[in-house]
């Protein structure tokens, strides 16, 4: 048979899709959950939730009650679980294990059980003056000035970064006058030192540590 008898080729038909069509179905059902993902992520996004904030600055052992937590609301998204939500109870036995700033969110990992955090409250009466940083929640060493007649007295570092816990005075100014005390959180292992410090014939002397808040 010569090449110009070949039959023709014939081109295939295209049969339009139908409802029954099952890849036209498979197309359909990727669309709408692409859509209904969507419009989850984006009302997720703008969804607020009620977290707990402290309500003062908590340091070190403070309880965590409704004394020191206030509710606010806020967009955090995938985020809020990692905060200590207001909707639900608060968990009991739990303090505070680092500083949460007043109007902080608590988070969860700020938390511990009381036995698991090794702070002791001790009063410190001061007699230099303060510096403004000084303040409730912030981070200090405190070093020891033994009393000397002849001037020739060497300060001693006494405990490195340790919480203020509080500071009383009736000075309301940047910077304090002398004769205030400070509540100051030590650990047990440095309990010893600081108490013996204060039964000593001298002063303690307070620096704030330097990038603390």
């Amino acid at each position: 048979m010569s090449a110009d008898r070949l039959p023709a080729p014939v081109a295939p038909r295209l049969r339009r899709p139908t409802w029954r069509d099952p890849r036209l179905l498979v197309g359909i059902v990727i669309v709408a959950l692409a859509v209904a993902l969507g419009s989850w992520a984006v009302s997720s996004a703008g969804r607020t939730v009620p977290v707990f904030a402290a309500d003062g600055v908590l340091t070190p052992g403070t309880p965590l009650d409704a004394e020191h937590l206030r509710t606010v609301d806020v967009r955090l998204g995938p985020a809020a679980e990692h905060y200590l939500r207001a909707d639900e109870p608060v968990p009991d036995g739990l303090v505070a294990r680092n500083v949460v700033e007043d109007g902080e969110l608590v988070s969860r990992t700020a938390l511990a059980p009381a036995d698991d955090v090794d702070a002791r409250s001790v009063a410190v009466p001061v007699g230099s003056v303060l510096s403004d940083r000084i303040h409730s929640g912030a981070v200090v060493d405190l070093w020891f000035v033994p009393d000397a007649d002849d001037g020739t007295s060497v300060p001693t570092p006494l405990v490195s970064e340790v919480v203020v816990e509080q500071v009383d005075t009736g000075d309301s100014g940047l910077v304090v006058a002398s004769g205030v005390t400070l509540h100051v959180l030590v650990s047990s292992a440095d309990l010893p030192d600081v108490l013996a410090a204060l039964g000593a014939d001298g002063t303690i002397a307070v620096t704030p540590v330097a990038g603390a808040s």
